[in-house]
């Protein structure tokens, strides 16, 4: 585990420092008008990761590692294919869905018509993302990160350096770059992040069947019993997908509640749309990178816990459960912490070093009390996951959501933004409250058990 979250870590910190000054480059060259019209597009791009792959790739994971544990590869790349079968038909439905009915939900559902033309392009990166996704699902459960962590890094570089190869061209040639070009490089990236997988599990294939899959020595099975056995298997991912979907689609759908009706209760507050909408942009495209910047850290831990913390339950092994619960809390607790005290020391020299913004400097003091908060529940909410309880991390975090939705719909209109911050701070306290009592609970039965 350790291999491998120093590898993920790592890839992670890159590619969140590429990121980082990467929206620094686009806060300059499209403003913080321009940043909240590309956030806006998030909560899409969430509900059809949600509806595509999310689930099938957690259910990928988990069944390719308990079938490693037995040396069954041949059962792993069974489970691979029929989770890339399922999430390409989806996928392929919901690009569709969004491209045809881009002005709708432009119009309708993100109450901003300018996002129509950037939800046309991003619809062609859906695909791609479920590409990736089932095939960094398989290596996670087989805890060979260094594929996964690749394909993230080659997402990140080639996404900002098509961007900034497009903002060069339209400088030579005196055009005036727009904020369609981000959500290209966003398509370039998903592109670049789906070769990686692909090459990468043909040469994993290659490696655990040297034989060729069409060798005349192999006898072939009847059609019949394939796709019984691929029924079968579909079956047992739907199984664990469909709640894990269902659960995320549910709380995605709460978060881009949120995200539409930011702008729209900063103008219920007496902002103007543009005014809002720059508001939204700076904390959601400037502020709140910084403050997850260091998350790859328990990002990538939370990645690995799932499937050790699900073979670990699998195998009865209680001592590594309980190792895994106290670990997750102490390490979260003091990364926390120092974080905490870095932003509040250097957050509105950052605001206006980074940004050159005296209003995102405020937003990252104010955010930098989410910190440990936030690291304990994204480690927590993996190792419960792992656990099989999938129902308790949907119930705490629709309910930590439900009160932030109550902030924005209350708060935002009488004291703005600052509204809208005090709500994350008491949403995440209380998500991190309930995912620890939890937590507690079951480490203090397995002990006794």
């Amino acid at each position: 585990m350790v291999t491998g979250t120093v590898i993920l870590t790592l890839t992670g910190l890159v590619s969140r420092f590429i990121g980082f000054f990467y929206r620094i480059f686009l806060s300059n060259v499209f403003g913080a008008e321009g940043m909240g019209l590309y956030q806006l597009i998030s909560p899409v791009l969430a509900l059809s990761f949600s509806l595509t792959v999310s689930g099938i790739q957690t259910a990928i994971s988990k069944y390719v590692a308990s079938e490693t544990g037995t040396g069954d590869y041949k059962s792993s790349f069974r489970t691979l294919w029929a989770g890339f079968l399922l999430a390409m038909v989806l996928s392929a439905i919901c690009a569709l869905g969004i491209y045809i009915y881009a002005e709708p939900i432009a119009v309708n559902l993100l109450l901003e018509a300018r996002t129509a033309p950037l939800l046309r392009i991003i619809a062609l990166s859906i695909p791609m993302a479920s590409v990736h996704s089932c095939i960094n699902g398989y290596f996670y459960g087989i805890r060979k990160t260094g594929i996964p962590a690749f394909s993230q890094l080659s997402e990140q570089v080639c996404r900002v350096g098509s961007v900034y190869l497009i903002y060069y061209i339209c400088q030579r040639h005196g055009l005036t770059p727009t904020i369609s070009f981000a959500v290209v490089g966003l398509v370039i990236g998903e592109s670049a992040s789906m070769i990686v997988s692909v090459v990468a599990i043909l040469a994993r294939a290659h490696q655990v069947f040297p034989a060729s899959p069409f060798s005349r020595r192999r006898k072939p099975q009847a059609f019949s019993s394939v796709i019984a056995i691929y029924r079968r298997i579909t079956g047992q991912l739907l199984q664990l997908a469909a709640p894990l979907s269902a659960n995320r689609l549910v709380i995605n759908l709460l978060q881009s509640v949120e995200a539409i009706y930011i702008p729209n209760r900063l103008m219920a507050y007496g902002l103007n749309n543009a005014d809002a909408l720059s508001v939204y942009g700076v904390l959601t495209g400037m502020s709140l990178p910084l403050i997850l910047f260091p998350s790859a850290i328990t990002n990538s831990i939370s990645v690995l816990l799932l499937p050790i913390v699900a073979e670990a339950d699998a195998s009865g092994n209680r001592a590594a459960v309980r190792r895994a619960i106290f670990t997750s809390i102490r390490c979260c607790l003091l990364l926390g912490f120092f974080c905490t005290a870095l932003f509040l020391l250097f957050g509105r020299l950052a605001g206006r070093l980074l940004f050159d913004s005296e209003l995102a400097g405020s937003f990252i003091l104010t955010l930098s009390f989410i910190c440990p908060f936030m690291y304990i529940a994204s480690t927590l909410n993996s190792i419960l996951n792992g656990l099989g309880k999938t129902i308790q991390t949907f119930l705490f975090s629709v309910v930590s959501l439900l009160l932030r939705l109550l902030f924005v719909f209350s708060a935002i209109p009488v004291y703005g933004i600052k509204g809208y911050l005090w709500g994350m701070l008491a949403s995440q306290m209380l998500q991190t409250l309930l995912c620890t009592v939890s937590a507690l609970h079951i480490s203090h039965r397995t002990r006794g058990a």
